[in-house]
């Protein structure tokens, strides 16, 4: 049952932070400045980073290799252009998944002038290195932009997610309040589930905003949103 799962939790007031002025970053495992060798990364999860960008404010060009990125836009908007000729801008729901590979630069700013954008940065490592560098998004399918599960990320492409070169599949969830989604962990695998908005429980520990929860033992886990608009992002990994 749900209440007897070995729960490994990270509270979101434990992260790690960086204040730039035009950018406010919460680090869930280390990066950059913040170092802590009990949060170097969970699996092939390597980073989550929550990221609050002030109007205009942004990344400007810089390298990555061999990493699989994506993000995950909560609110405003994000421009993205990149060394393979891909120039974006990402809305509220959006996901775009970018696969350095073997180099790629790329840029990230906020366009607007009075708007914040709020967005969940994340790099998986990938399970070969040297591949070619890739561009690809996620949008939900008209309709089903507040499904309560929807598969996003996948190894395979199935039902319309997006490809990662990893044994990782990522779940973006959107129960409406007081109700319960599912995820059923096998064994041999992790699942790492952050709150990205809202509130909700796992049996009776509740989870906000920042917070995230671990589990590496077969399990069906019972998800209850708290609020409404809570949204989480659920890593299925091997």
């Amino acid at each position: 049952m749900t209440s007897h799962l070995n729960l490994n939790i990270r509270r979101a007031s434990d992260r790690g932070h960086a204040g730039h002025g035009w950018l406010e970053s919460w680090h869930t495992f280390s990066f950059a400045d913040y170092y802590d060798p009990a949060h170097m990364g969970f699996r092939s999860l390597r980073v989550i980073n929550d990221d609050r960008i002030a109007p205009m404010g942004g990344f400007p060009t810089h390298p990555h290799r061999d990493m699989e990125i994506f993000s995950y836009l909560l609110a405003g908007s994000l421009a993205h252009e990149d060394s393979m000729g891909n120039k974006r801008v990402l809305k509220p729901g959006e996901i775009q998944l970018m696969r350095a590979g073997f180099g790629v630069r790329h840029s990230e700013y906020n366009p607007s002038s009075t708007e914040a954008a709020h967005l969940l940065q994340i790099w998986i490592t990938p399970d070969t290195r040297g591949l070619k560098p890739a561009y690809t998004e996620w949008t939900p399918e008209a309709g089903r932009e507040n499904d309560p599960k929807t598969l996003v990320i996948s190894s395979d492409g199935r039902d319309g997610s997006a490809t990662i070169a990893q044994d990782a599949s990522i779940y973006l969830l959107k129960p409406a309040a007081g109700t319960t989604v599912q995820h059923q962990l096998l064994s041999g695998r992790g699942l790492w589930l952050h709150v990205a908005k809202g509130a909700l429980s796992i049996g009776s520990v509740q989870f906000v905003a920042g917070d995230a929860v671990s589990l590496e033992e077969p399990a069906l886990i019972e998800i209850t949103a708290d609020q409404e608009n809570t949204e989480a992002i659920l890593f299925d990994l091997k």
